[in-house]
């Protein structure tokens, strides 16, 4: 028997009651190994895992490993566990969560220009459920820009940005998108300029015009 191979065993264990991704350098400290036989270990149960056909992968995800259910038998799941109860987040959260996903970083008033309603309530939602996060602010606004955190990647099981699902091909790419939202926003600062003079700036225009009606 390998290192490798006579870790796996403790490996297993310490991953069944992690409750969260575990980084493979915490495990090696707990373990008292070099990370590198860690490394070797985790990734020969994951092999093993799918080799053999088990109904749960061993993923690397975010920062870390954690055991998952294979998606091949998300029916059976869902209908002994998720089936009849109310969806943890309304569609109207999940609308907005996935255009901050694919737009970050963006402002509320663009995520409002985009779904065409006030924001407000939903983006509060997932704020206190810490899938997005301020991340930084606009250098010619001041407003706050809204990205996807950490446990966003984990909750969806993806080690980064870049394993999010390619936009459907009649949907405008994201970057048209952004580049067609900042000259609407342009024009708005203009019109207000010519109308209502300079000391009116488009921000606040923008911010208290956008989308009349709110999601419920």
């Amino acid at each position: 028997m390998t290192e490798a191979e006579a870790i796996e065993a403790p490996l297993e264990a310490l991953l069944l009651v992690a409750t969260e991704p575990v980084a493979a350098t915490d495990l090696a400290a707990i373990l008292g190994q070099p990370v590198s036989l860690v490394d070797k270990g985790l990734t020969a149960l994951a092999e093993f895992y799918d080799r053999t056909g088990r109904g749960f992968e061993l993923r690397q995800v975010g920062q870390g490993w954690r055991y998952y259910t294979r998606e091949a038998y998300a029916d059976v799941i869902a209908h002994a566990v998720v089936e009849g109860q109310p969806p943890k987040l309304s569609q109207a959260a999940l609308e907005t969560l996935a255009v901050i996903a694919y737009l970050q970083p963006i402002s509320r008033g663009k995520i409002a220009a985009v779904r065409g309603v006030n924001v407000d309530s939903v983006v509060r939602t997932l704020l206190t459920r810490e899938l997005i996060s301020e991340t930084e602010r606009d250098e010619t606004s001041g407003a706050g820009l809204l990205g996807t955190t950490p446990y966003f990647l984990e909750r969806m099981g993806l080690s980064s940005l870049d394993e999010l699902p390619a936009l459907a091909p009649n949907l405008p790419d994201a970057a048209d998108l952004d580049a067609e939202l900042r000259r609407v926003a342009a024009d708005a600062e203009l019109l207000a300029a010519t109308v209502d003079g300079p000391d009116e700036t488009a921000a606040d225009t923008a911010g208290e015009t956008t989308g009349e009606t709110t999601d419920g």
